[in-house]
């Protein structure tokens, strides 16, 4: 296993200094799921859902949080992100909904951290929309898909 970077020799939290470190092209993708009621679902894809367009809502919230990754999470270094992408799918036969992010840029350290943000923030912001007809929705399942670039290089979640 590697040694954990954000501790340092005394044990201490601290950022990670990535200033010798070269610059790549980096890119990670990043999912979450929401499932929910088939009456849920049906009303957030049929456009009749009271507050607006969930899905349009969800995709804008998990661009802004992937923005601003680095304000929510301790230690994170603000990024120049090149590209953000939210993808948005009803499942139907599951009542479930796939957020699936991309974050890309060419830098000094990864965009894990940026992606899982983007996928749990658009997740959360589906619940929160559609709290008031259902609470017992449920937000899971968030993980890193694929990550490339760095001197870690590339990994691929296993499906």
């Amino acid at each position: 296993m590697s040694e954990l970077t954000h501790i340092n020799d005394a044990g201490e939290a601290n950022m990670v200094d990535v200033s010798q470190k070269a610059e790549t092209v980096r890119e990670a993708r990043a999912e979450a799921w929401v499932t929910m009621a088939p009456e849920t679902l049906h009303m957030i894809v049929s456009g009749q859902h009271h507050k607006g367009d969930v899905f349009a809502t969800a995709r804008i919230a998990g661009i802004q949080a992937a923005k601003r990754t680095w304000e929510l999470i301790p230690l994170c270094h603000p990024l120049l992100l090149s590209k953000v992408e939210v993808q948005i799918e009803a499942c139907e036969k599951t009542h479930q909904v796939r957020i699936e992010s991309l974050c890309k840029l060419a830098g000094k350290t990864g965009v894990e951290m940026e992606a899982l943000t983007a996928a749990s923030v658009a997740a959360l912001t589906i619940y929160d929309m559609c709290k008031a007809v259902q609470k017992n929705m449920v937000v899971e399942s968030v993980r890193l898909l694929e990550k490339t670039g760095g001197k870690s290089g590339h990994f691929k979640a296993e499906v």
